[in-house]
C-alpha cells in the first residue's frame, strides 16, 4: 500500500510541473511530496522490520558502497628490493595505496634481474619501484614493445646515478670543481703505498664499473699525470676507504653512486667530468669493455643512469585510479639520501622509515596525491 502511494504521489509531482505555470510553486509542491514519501518510508521500515535492524541495514549498506569504491583499486603486489632506498619506496608505496586508495597491498622480496623476469616472464609483482634499467635495457624495451611491463614513472628519484666524487670541503678549500681540476693535483689525495702519488678509488674486481673506472682512468691519461687506479677489493672496501677518510677529515677522490648512506652522510661533493657524454656507440662498444677490447678510449661523462617504476599491464588496468600518483611520485635526492642516513643510524626497516618519512616530510608527499587521499593517509599515520 506505501509504494502505491509513493507512485501515486509522483506522480502528482510531475503533473504539477506540467500543469502549473509557476514553476518555483510547482518544485516547492514536489519538495514537500518528496519529504512526505521519505518520512513516510523512513516510519514504514521502522514499524515493519524494527528500529534495530533497519540501522544495522543502512550502516551495511553505506559501507558496502565504501567497499565497493575501494574495491576499484583491488590486490597489488609490489617489490621491495634488497637495498635501503628501494625498501623505503615499496613500504611508502604500500602505505599510501593501501589507505589513500583502498588497494590490498603485498609486499613481494626482489632484486633487479629476478623482479624484472618474473615480472616480464608471470606478470608478477605488479609494481617495480626502483628498477635500474641499464641492467635490463632490451628486454624492457621489448616488454614494453609488447604490452606486458609499462613505465609507470621515468624518474622517481631526482639526482641519482654513477660517477666521480670528492668531499665537499675538499672541492670548497682547492676550488675544484670538474675532473680536470682534480686529476691536476694529485697532492692532494696521497696513495698510501706511495706519496708521490694520487690514489684515484675504483670499483672491486667483478663489478661492471670497473671497466667503465679502467677505461675512464685511460682515457684521462691519469698514470702520466701522477695517478694510481686503486683496487677496493670488495663493496665493504670501497664504504671502508670513504668512509675512514672523511670522517678523519682526509681527502678522497673515487668512484661512487646516489642515492646512498654514504653519499648522504658525508654530504658528497659530484665532480663534473667537464667534457660532454661520448655517445651510445663508443660507450657501448669501448668503455664498458675490457681494455682488450678497447685500445682507444675517449674521454667522457658518465652515462645516465636510467631508474625507473615499471608496472605489469594488470596494475595498469585495474588500478588506474592509482596511475597518476606512481607518475607524480618523486623523491629528491637530497631527501632519498637524509632517509638513507635515518636509515643507517637507526637501523630503522623499510616499514619504518616509510611512516618517518610521511611524517617528516609531507611537504613532498602530499603534492603526488589529492588532498582527499593525503588527508585518508595522514588520518591513518
Amino acid at each position: 500500500m506505501y509504494f502505491f502511494w509513493h507512485f501515486f504521489c509522483s506522480t502528482i509531482c510531475y503533473l504539477f510541473r506540467i500543469i502549473v505555470t509557476m514553476i518555483p510553486v510547482s518544485i516547492n509542491l514536489c519538495l514537500f511530496f518528496n519529504i512526505l514519501i521519505n518520512k513516510g518510508l523512513y516510519i514504514f521500515l521502522q514499524a515493519e522490520i524494527g528500529a534495530a535492524t533497519f540501522m544495522a541495514a543502512t550502516i551495511t549498506l553505506g559501507l558496502g558502497w565504501a567497499t565497493i569504491g575501494n574495491a576499484a583499486c583491488g590486490k597489488v603486489s609490489i617489490a621491495e628490493m634488497n637495498w635501503a632506498s628501494a625498501g623505503l619506496m615499496a613500504n611508502v608505496d604500500k602505505i599510501i595505496l593501501e589507505k589513500g586508495y583502498g588497494c590490498e597491498v603485498e609486499l613481494v622480496a626482489g632484486d633487479t634481474m629476478p623482479t624484472f623476469t618474473s615480472m616480464n616472464e608471470k606478470g608478477v609483482p605488479d609494481v617495480a619501484p626502483e628498477l635500474w634499467a641499464n641492467a635490463v635495457v632490451q628486454p624492457l624495451k621489448k616488454a614494453k614493445a609488447e604490452g606486458r611491463l609499462f613505465v609507470g614513472n621515468k624518474a622517481p628519484i631526482s639526482g641519482l646515478g654513477e660517477g666521480w666524487w670528492i668531499s665537499p670541503y675538499t672541492a670548497k678549500k682547492h676550488n675544484l670543481k670538474t675532473v680536470a681540476d682534480v686529476i691536476s693535483r694529485p697532492d692532494l689525495f696521497p696513495y698510501s703505498e706511495d706519496k708521490s702519488k694520487g690514489a684515484f678509488i675504483g670499483c672491486p674486481a667483478g663489478w661492471g664499473c670497473q671497466l667503465v673506472n679502467n677505461n675512464l682512468f685511460r682515457a684521462n691519461q691519469m698514470d702520466k699525470k701522477g695517478w694510481v687506479l686503486v683496487d677496493p677489493g670488495s663493496a665493504a672496501g670501497l664504504d671502508g676507504s670513504l668512509n675512514k677518510s672523511l670522517t678523519r677529515e682526509e681527502n678522497w677522490f673515487g668512484y661512487y653512486w646516489s642515492p646512498t648512506t654514504l653519499i648522504g652522510k658525508h654530504n658528497m661533493f659530484k665532480v663534473d667530468f667537464g667534457v660532454p657524454f661520448v655517445g651510445k656507440e663508443h660507450w657501448d662498444g669501448c668503455i664498458v669493455k675490457s681494455e682488450q677490447d678497447c685500445a682507444n678510449p675517449k674521454p667522457s661523462s658518465w652515462t645516465t643512469s636510467e631508474v625507473n617504476t615499471v608496472i605489469t599491464s594488470t596494475f595498469k588496468k585495474n588500478a588506474s585510479v592509482a596511475l597518476d600518483y606512481i607518475g607524480k611520485r618523486v623523491y629528491p635526492g637530497a631527501v632519498m639520501n637524509s632517509m638513507l642516513v635515518y636509515m643507517d643510524d637507526q637501523k630503522a626497516s623499510g616499514k619504518d622509515a616509510a611512516y618517518t618519512f610521511l611524517e617528516t616530510h609531507e611537504n613532498v608527499w602530499t603534492k603526488w596525491v589529492s588532498s582527499d587521499v593525503a588527508k585518508k593517509v595522514k588520518s591513518s599515520l
